[in-house]
């Protein structure tokens, strides 16, 4: 398990600690139960960042909540809960986790509606975001061997060409350097957002440096994403601005001195 795993089992130890035990139990440490309630939660967090539940997961996550338990323990014995900025960080992550439930019940009792959801279209539909493109890229490993290929082209190369016999992406270099059509979220971000500043056959005038390397990139096509596909973000685009509205109508109410 990753550290990202390991800042979720904080955040689902946190979000138990002051729960009354009942129910079932994975383990008992020095007397002090760990619920099953508390694998639960890490078990749907981590199976909702894409890993398989197996049994093989589920024992790890029950050990690492034994280990954890064995550490706190540890911390609690050398008092280190009474360190302020430790309480300080335990408060944080209790109310990180208080508002993610806040969040979470607010998206349940205020869906989002197809007529919340085609507003919102009708208003994004011409940023970058609610397009797909279908670009050609040459992946290499310099600046300097980018910028010649720019040259090159700009001169009158094939771009297709250059791209079969320099590109590093052997995932495309066979096709002449084509990607097929995609949203800008698919790429990384610097790559996503030369691709949405550039015109219908038009190339990138400086190479794109990313974590694979630097790009030559030419925007082949482009076209509006269906309503359909835009879906799941047009919904997450609602329950946010649902959110916002909600969090606007307490803070307005609420006494902040």
């Amino acid at each position: 398990m990753q550290k990202t795993t390991a800042a979720r089992l904080m955040i689902a130890i946190v979000a138990t600690l002051a729960a009354p035990v009942a129910g079932a139990q994975v383990a008992k440490v020095n007397g002090v139960t760990i619920p099953q309630a508390r694998a639960d939660a890490l078990l749907r967090d981590v199976t909702a960042q894409g890993r398989q539940d197996t049994p093989e997961l589920r024992k790890l996550i029950k050990e690492r909540l034994i280990e954890s338990e064995i550490m706190t323990q540890e911390a609690v014995r050398l008092g280190l809960n009474k360190n302020p900025e430790i309480s300080a960080q335990l408060e944080l992550a209790r109310q990180q986790v208080l508002v993610n439930a806040y969040v979470n019940e607010m998206a349940r009792r205020n869906p989002a509606t197809e007529d919340a959801m085609k507003k919102a279209h009708e208003r994004f539909k011409d940023s970058p975001a609610a397009n797909e493109y279908r670009s050609r890229h040459i992946l290499v490993a310099s600046e300097a061997e980018a910028n010649a290929i720019i040259k090159q082209i700009n001169d009158g190369a094939d771009f297709a060409k250059i791209a079969a016999e320099k590109s590093r992406d052997e995932g495309t270099k066979g096709k002449g350097g084509e990607l097929d059509w995609a949203a800008p979220a698919t790429y990384v971000r610097p790559f996503a957002e030369a691709l949405a500043r550039l015109k219908k056959g038009q190339m990138t005038a400086a190479p794109v440096q990313t974590n694979f390397g630097w790009h030559v990139i030419r925007l082949e096509d482009i076209r509006p994403m269906a309503y359909e596909t835009l879906k799941p973000q047009l919904q997450q685009v609602v329950q946010r601005e649902n959110v916002q509205k909600a969090v606007a109508d307490l803070r307005a109410k609420a006494k902040v001195e």
